[in-house]
């Protein structure tokens, strides 16, 4: 790195299981930009301080992953109201001299989803969203902050039917175990989930064997990634254009399979 290299990375702890800087430095080397993508190792309870190094050695955009994703909002010069909305953020641009918060993982999931063929956008798209939890309350709470359509215990899927399936959770990260039993998973439809490690979770297993159609965490990862190189690379003064950051989808989900 030279002194004029953009710095960016992922803060998370955890280190261990991140793929993330393989997938951003392909991407700068495809786009032919003098950045760099590292991993930080922070503690919950180093965050604060280590915020504080990362304002003064003037770093370009941190993406922010377990566990730090709700309390980096306060941490922060200011959250956009996407951010505020899904009560967590996972990435954090310096526009100017401000660090501002936002969150991608629901264009990663709204993308995703859409490689399937039909549009599928949730909300955002008019899809009706019941948010499932394993305490009603939780689910409660996520829906006011959410805006989705109603609230149930995880014991509900099986009375929903839905025809989407998304699991937010960490549930089944490195561990062959999934948050629900398969036999209340659809057996038509889609199921994302958004751990990507392994490849072939429980939850994706038991889906498949029930005849939905299964999207693994990697394209999540993938496309909420390049909408995190769009955000930065947006002030300067020749960003990449939409058909360069398209390329990179391939780029970067070419690198996310070597770095497993």
């Amino acid at each position: 790195m030279s002194e004029s290299t953009i710095r960016c990375g992922v803060v998370l702890h955890p280190a261990g299981h991140t793929r993330s800087p393989a997938m951003h430095n392909a991407a700068y080397r495809a786009l032919g930009l003098d950045a760099s993508y590292l991993a930080y190792d922070v503690r919950p309870e180093d965050l604060a301080e280590a915020m504080l190094k990362f304002r003064a050695q003037g770093i370009k955009q941190l993406a922010v992953s377990i566990p730090h994703k709700e309390a980096m909002m306060a941490l922060i010069d200011e959250v956009e109201p996407v951010g505020r909305a899904i009560g967590a953020i996972n990435t954090v641009t310096r526009i100017g001299d401000r660090l501002v918060g936002t969150n991608t993982d629901w264009i990663g999931a709204i993308r995703a989803l859409e490689r399937e063929g039909p549009v599928y956008g949730l909300r955002e798209r008019g899809c009706e969203v019941v948010v499932l939890n394993r305490t009603l309350a939780r689910a409660e709470i996520l829906v006011a902050e959410l805006g989705a359509t109603s609230a149930g215990r995880l014991t509900d899927l099986a009375e929903l039917a839905p025809a989407i399936v998304v699991n937010t959770t960490s549930v089944g990260l490195n561990e062959m175990v999934s948050p629900v039993p398969a036999d209340s998973l659809p057996t038509d439809g889609v199921v994302l989930d958004a751990v990507y490690a392994p490849e072939r979770t429980q939850l994706l297993t038991d889906a498949e064997n029930r005849g939905a159609r299964t999207i693994g965490g990697k394209w999540m990862l993938v496309y909420q990634a390049v909408e995190q190189l769009r955000l930065w690379t947006a002030e300067l003064d020749n960003p990449p254009s939409d058909e360069d950051l398209a390329n990179v989808v391939d780029v970067m989900a070419g690198a996310f399979d070597d770095a497993g």
